[in-house]
């Protein structure tokens, strides 16, 4: 099966673990998307690889941070990649499209840049046939959901949403005994949470381009779609609720949310007297000496059974003096230590098996092993198969702006708010 080649589009904390200079100061000091695809590709599963940003003056101090926390740390991984915009270009927004002009049909782009980027750059990768993988949330409204599968469909591209906590283990395990063991749903509730130290590296657009319920919540929603769509039910209405007064403190826009709390009603879509109920909140303000990025868990409740996941501390602490206090790392998601003999080791990390569904789904379709449809029959969190997400965030969104319970619509088939 021939390797694919792939353009990462965003040169970010999530691609390269490059944030302000240096190394993030959060749990992605290396990144996601880079490691794991230098890895897929000395693997054999991935050929040429290339990067693009805004500004090509950042790519030399990119190569040197790569080379010097990935090539020398896991024996020698061949980080190299071409880069676009050229080195000396200041900036350019649309560098992306000389980027992706530059690959064939049936390569494949990552997209990894700020929340209203993604239709964009999705659209124009997927009218020229190149598959696409693009960061939670997809997109910010249903109507650019929607004209994506569309164009999607009738280019015959797969289009992936990098929802990785469907991999996380427990989550995936819990997702399985709901679909299969617990009976209808009840009632969900869950929480998500990074400290404020975020804010720095997201203040030039939280808050005035997106927000908190789309970055974080996205997680969750999708988990408690994936465990009641196959049980038939559907988000029928939305109310939001925000905290405010931490973020505008530090300096970010005066309209910034702290944390973002949705009101969701589920209903099933034959047996309406069956009702469920959720409530996701997410926070970008949690205390910067919480002893973990990221608070996560959630509460399932069913006819039959419940669920309680808390991924934050997983029973693995470390007490570290350098850190100056007890701290709970996540080796689960993206396992940096490397193998007896010095290479990445890190393949069974939730974070980067999602990458590998994506990689080897595109290999398939280019092989003409499976067609997208197949990989949507397949539960992977492709764009027929996150719509409802979409929905609910925008419904979110719009609760809060207009002061009133959103509705969902899904008559035909056909998603709409109301």
């Amino acid at each position: 099966m021939a390797t694919l080649n792939v353009l990462m589009v965003g040169t970010g904390e999530y691609t390269t673990g490059f944030v302000g200079g240096g190394a993030s100061g959060s749990d992605k000091k290396v990144g996601v998307v880079g490691l794991s695809l230098f890895d897929l590709r000395r693997r054999g599963k991935v050929g040429s690889l290339s990067m693009v940003g805004t500004s090509g003056g950042k790519f030399p101090a990119i190569r040197e941070h790569l080379n010097k926390n990935i090539t020398q740390a896991y024996n020698g991984l061949d980080t190299t990649f071409t880069a676009y915009p050229a080195e000396d270009v200041k900036r350019d927004p649309d560098a992306y499209k000389a980027a992706i002009d530059q690959l064939k049909p049936g390569d494949a782009i990552t997209i990894f840049t700020p929340d209203p980027t993604h239709f964009p750059i999705a659209m124009y990768a997927i009218e020229r046939g190149i598959h696409v993988m693009i960061t939670k949330p997809a997109v910010m409204t249903l109507e650019h959901h929607i004209k994506l599968i569309e164009a999607a469909r009738a280019r015959g591209v797969y289009v992936y949403i990098e929802h990785h906590k469907r991999y996380d283990p427990a989550y995936a395990d819990a997702r399985h005994r709901a679909n299969k063991n617990l009976g209808d749903f009840n009632y969900f509730y869950s929480y998500m949470s990074q400290p404020k130290s975020q804010l720095e590296t997201f203040k030039a657009w939280a808050g005035v381009e997106s927000d908190i319920s789309y970055y974080l919540n996205s997680h969750h929603i999708d988990i408690c779609d994936s465990m009641v769509s196959p049980l038939g039910y559907v988000p029928v209405g939305v109310s939001a609720s925000a905290s405010t007064g931490v973020a505008t403190a530090i300096g970010c826009a005066p309209q910034t949310e702290d944390t973002i709390t949705l009101l969701v009603r589920w209903q099933h879509k034959t047996e309406p007297t069956k009702r469920g109920t959720a409530v996701y909140t997410a926070s970008w303000t949690a205390p910067q000496r919480a002893g973990v990025h990221s608070n996560q868990y959630f509460h399932y409740l069913a006819q039959n059974g419940e669920v309680r996941i808390d991924q934050a501390k997983r029973g693995y602490d470390v007490a570290d003096d350098s850190a100056g206090q007890l701290m709970w790392y996540n080796p689960f998601y993206m396992k940096y230590a490397p193998d007896e003999d010095g290479n990445f080791a890190g393949q069974s990390g939730y974070g980067y098996v999602s990458m590998e569904k994506f990689v080897d789904g595109c290999r398939s379709v280019n092989a003409g092993e499976l067609k997208p449809e197949d990989l949507d029959a397949k539960a992977l969190p492709t764009l027929a198969n996150t719509i409802a997400t979409t929905a609910i965030l925008e419904a979110g969104r719009r609760s809060l702006d207009e002061r009133r319970e959103v509705g969902i619509s899904t008559e035909g088939g056909a998603w709409k708010l109301v």
